[in-house]
């Protein structure tokens, strides 16, 4: 039997210059909000979050996903029997 193939390389084997382009490109888009969607908002907070250098970027990047959740709540929720809300 062969070995499952990986699409990615170990993420030891990422190029460091690679890793610090994408950062940065993460970083340029809460600087200005309004001109991005929030799926490429939410994909750079996440980025952010996972390497960011310093304990506070990584915090900001957490509270800019919650203000992005919290501003279509309904947005990922799954309606059933139970939701006392999908039941109207």
């Amino acid at each position: 039997m062969n070995a499952p193939l990986r699409c990615t390389p170990p993420r030891g084997a990422v190029d460091p210059g690679w890793r610090a382009e994408r950062l940065a490109e993460a970083r340029a888009v809460p600087t200005d909000v309004a001109r991005y969607q929030d799926g490429l908002i939410r994909l750079a907070a996440r980025v952010t979050i996972s390497h960011g250098d310093t304990a506070k970027e990584r915090e900001n990047a957490r509270v800019l996903l919650v203000v992005l959740e919290a501003r279509r709540p309904l947005r990922h929720r799954h309606r059933s029997d139970q939701d006392p809300e999908a039941s109207s």
